[in-house]
């Protein structure tokens, strides 16, 4: 980057990085033509790769799934806005990992369903549970999943604008043609490997876009400890928001670590797991391949990942200490994409030289690719399995599901990118998809354990999270065109106290409100019948307090539903798992942060804790019990 007199010269993408990235998706559809082969064959192959793939190929797959081209511009955002602290809004949800890892992983791969969808029938009876498998295949196959697709599909537009110079609807159209075609042809075998190249460049491109950004920082910075030091930098490093500051401290972390994990759902990180996190475990050999993924996908999402994101998006505030700085700076660019979150792809295009500029496009490209062949393979997959199989052709063979999957595959990537259109910060998509689901994760969490719920529970939450959220939103809404007609202007997310205390209000209020409203329906509803649930305590041994009615009844009626080997309820010694597990990366976290930071004492004391935390870890996950 050169800078006169106050002007930034902005790098262009010349001909090694036009031949970088051509190479780039040269090697993807390589990789993707020669895993293909068996996928046609049939559904089980199509969608989970045969049930036969290893830990590690597993854990990488499902990184690589949330590291989209997005993702860097939505913590770019959260820094820009709070702090280094604002992680907490998605660093909370570490605990719902390890929750996943010690005690869902398992009882996913017990199922034996073909996606988490499936699990409704095994789990409820009647035709409501058949309802509600239905709805949810349309609503998370479809709706959902065009939402998400949308919100990367943002981001690439606002890559492919800033650092390629292409306009949204060609650079989304030959994206889109790319990623259909490895999707579509090889399912998730071709997914998988392609997510494992894309990672590891994705990845690599990140580290080198960071040190490139700060070797380049303008004279007076003086590297890192420069930038650290800076006046718009140094109030922002904090892991931690301010007890001084209570309303923040109340927002940024108290609700996230005491509320949020557990009562919202959310994609990667949901309550009980599910989504394509268990779809990747469904696809696993067997039970320790399954937890094996998911604990390497939370250490490399939560400890690794995020660094050289931060320390890009602090620079930027050197930079573009705000939104004007970069609209003044990329005058090319449609205003409406230049939020805060538009700061990481500005920097890359700012510092970085040719052939290392067209890497790094080529890794957020991977990035992006990855996430949305996870999500069309995932939304497919629910719309095959359990709509068009399920109610529309239950005689359909092998083929017609592979095929409808194709179909569907294109359907969802093109309402996806007409959906991009509209979105304008990724901030926003994330926000929008906690509200809606607020209030949810704990029955996602109970099912397994509490054998009272049933599917008109499940129900009653959606409904109830839908409704008291767009009641908040419509309240929200009132207020501010009052005060707007008062005042004239109104910044809608800013972070005053009166506005952050309004947020707390409604995640809690809808939390509180959803949950009731279930509970009380549970009471008021029948339960699920006797052979259902015996026969899903039978094959998916999920054991403790909740279930010791269905086990008596089942003893009283000559029914051996218990086996000798899981006789013992191992979640206790799982959800001492899950808090070592949460310790062992929380202090990885951290300490690669104050490493970062200079803080070397602070550093070395939370490795050493994170080395002890991981080795009593591995010496109490032998107790848990395995089929």
């Amino acid at each position: 980057m050169l800078i006169f007199a106050g002007k930034i010269e902005i790098m262009v993408l010349v001909g090694i990085d036009w031949l970088i990235i051509f190479l780039f998706f040269v090697v993807l559809i390589a990789i993707a033509v020669l895993t293909s082969r068996s996928a046609g064959k049939g559904y089980n192959e199509f969608f989970l790769s045969g049930r036969n793939m290893p830990w590690w190929l597993l854990g990488v797959s499902m990184v690589a799934t949330t590291f989209s081209a997005d993702t860097p511009n939505l913590v770019t955002d959260i820094v820009r806005q709070n702090g280094v602290a604002g992680n907490w809004a998605w660093w909370a949800f570490l605990l719902t990992g390890m929750l996943t890892v010690f005690i869902y992983a398992k009882l996913w791969n017990r199922s034996k369903v073909l996606t988490d969808l499936e699990f409704y029938e095994i789990r409820y009876s009647g035709k409501m549970a058949a309802f509600l498998r239905g709805f949810r295949a349309i609503y998370l196959g479809f709706f959902f999943n065009v939402m998400v697709i949308a919100s990367v599909s943002l981001a690439f537009i606002k890559l492919a604008g800033v650092m390629m110079g292409i306009q949204p609807a060609p650079a989304l159209i030959i994206a889109a043609v790319i990623v259909v075609f490895y999707s579509g042809l090889g399912g998730l075998k071709s997914i998988l490997w392609t997510d494992l190249f894309q990672f590891g460049f994705a990845m690599f491109g990140a580290v080198i876009a960071a040190v490139l950004v700060v070797k380049g920082l303008p004279e007076g910075v003086h590297g890192l400890s420069g930038l650290l030091s800076h006046e718009n930098v140094a109030g922002k490093l904090s892991l931690f928001p301010s007890f001084n500051q209570s309303d923040l401290f109340l927002y940024i972390f108290i609700i996230p670590i005491a509320v949020q994990w557990w009562a919202v759902w959310y994609p990667g990180a949901e309550p009980g797991g599910g989504g394509y996190v268990a779809q990747r475990m469904l696809s696993a050999k067997e039970e320790r391949h399954a937890m094996g993924a998911t604990l390497l996908f939370n250490f490399f999402h939560y400890a690794l990942r995020p660094w050289p994101w931060i320390v890009v998006a602090l620079a930027s505030l050197v930079i573009f200490p705000d939104i004007n700085s970069m609209v003044s700076a990329f005058p090319g660019v449609a205003k409406q994409y230049i939020r805060e979150d538009f700061a990481y792809p500005a920097m890359l295009r700012t510092f970085l030289p040719p052939g290392l500029l067209g890497l790094v496009v080529a890794s957020l490209i991977a990035a992006f690719m990855s996430t949305v062949a996870s999500h069309l393979n995932w939304g497919s997959s629910y719309l095959v399995n359990d709509f068009y199989h399920r109610f529309y052709n239950p005689k359909a063979t092998e083929k017609q599901k592979v095929l409808f999957g194709r179909i569907s595959t294109v359907v969802l990537m093109v309402f996806g990118v007409l959906l991009a259109l509209v979105l304008q910060n990724a901030l926003q998509a994330f926000q929008y998809i906690l509200m809606i689901g607020a209030g949810t994760g704990l029955i996602y969490i109970l099912r397994w354990f509490w054998w009272r719920i049933n599917a008109y529970s499940e129900i009653s939450a959606m409904i109830a999270a839908s409704v008291f959220s767009l009641g908040f939103i419509i309240v929200e809404n009132f207020f501010m065109i009052r005060l707007t007609g008062l005042t004239g202007n109104v910044q809608v997310f800013s972070f005053e106290t009166t506005e952050t205390y309004w947020n707390i209000i409604k995640l809690v209020g809808v939390v509180v409100l959803t949950s009731a409203s279930w509970i009380t329906v549970t009471y008021l509803t029948k339960p699920v019948n006797s052979a259902t649930l015996q026969s899903f305590y039978k094959r998916i041994k999920p054991g403790g307090p909740g279930w010791k009615k269905v086990v008596r009844d089942a003893e009283l009626a000559g029914i051996s539903i218990v086996s000798e080997k899981n006789k013992s309820w191992d979640v206790p010694v799982g959800i001492l798992c899950m808090l070592l597990g949460s310790i062992t990366i929380y202090s990885a976290l951290f300490a690669v942060g104050y490493w970062i930071y200079g803080e070397f004492a602070t550093a070395s004391v939370l490795s050493v804790v994170a080395l002890i935390a991981a080795f009593i870890l591995t010496k109490t996950w032998k107790r848990l019990s395995f089929d």
